[in-house]
């Protein structure tokens, strides 16, 4: 089942995706809902992010050819991390497809993408165990984790170098029934393939970090975790690229890029 967010005229609701068409929800499937009889065409509404996270998580460093890729472009030895660093980004930087990433002006860049997959809570969950991790996700989308890394290089906590207005894209739908350890993710700048992988790579699984973070704190319908990214993160967004991270079962998050003042 393939779930969506639209705006049809200021009027916001849920609907579940067939192929070129939405048949609206009267209710959301974060909760309980009735499928109405109501059809609209997928063209003819505004794809808005498919949910507003109360909590936003991301894995830390979870793909070991992308810590290999940064240790060559750094001149650095990071090792793979231990035990899963869970982290967190801020729901401002959200925006669903078709809508514009803005790099400042100041940004001292350079700036790249970081195509992910992304679990979307379902119901509320704490203390799971991994064998039972999954059972409170509702499905799976994509983000763009887009990052500054001369900030990144620089600003301890990361608050601009992950969290400018603009630089979280999710989105487009909320695919359930999919394997987290069995997808491929690719991305697109300008058309062109610039990058794939597969989420098998995963150094910590989706479950590993689904149970370590209800070990602590409580999961909410409709908190997102983002699971990483692997490999290179080339070519640099620049001004007038357009980026779309890619999975054949969730869809293509499009987004054009601009630098203000440009």
């Amino acid at each position: 089942m393939k779930y969506g967010r639209f705006d049809q005229q200021g009027r916001i609701f849920y609907g579940r995706v067939e192929g070129d068409s939405v048949v609206e929800l009267d209710g959301s499937p974060f909760d309980t809902f009735r499928v109405t009889t109501k059809r609209h065409a997928l063209a003819s509404l505004k794809t808005l992010l498919p949910c507003v996270p109360g909590n936003f998580y991301c894995a830390g460093l979870n793909y070991l050819a992308h810590i290999e890729w940064g240790n060559a472009r750094k001149g650095t030895n990071k090792k793979p991390p231990e035990k899963a660093d869970v982290g967190y980004r801020s729901n401002n930087a959200l925006i669903g497809t078709g809508e514009t990433i803005v790099i400042p002006a100041d940004s001292p860049g350079p700036v790249q993408y970081e195509g992910e997959l992304v679990a979307v809570i379902g119901k509320k969950a704490r203390n799971l165990t991994e064998a039972d991790a999954l059972s409170c996700v509702l499905g799976y989308t994509l983000g763009n984790d887009v990052s500054d890394r001369g900030w990144q290089a620089s600003d301890r906590t990361l608050w601009r170098a992950k969290n400018c207005d603009t630089w979280k894209p999710m989105g487009p739908f909320i695919t359930t029934g999919l394997d987290p350890m069995n997808l491929t993710v690719s991305v697109n700048v300008n058309g062109e393939q610039a990058a794939e992988y597969t989420t098998d790579k995963m150094l910590f699984s989706a479950q590993h970090y689904i149970a370590e973070i209800t070990s602590y704190m409580t999961l909410w319908p409709g908190d997102v975790i983002w699971l990483g990214t692997d490999n290179a993160t080339l070519p640099d967004l620049k001004h007038g690229d357009v980026c779309e991270i890619v999975q054949k079962d969730i869809g293509v998050l499009r987004n054009p890029v601009v630098r203000a003042g440009a």
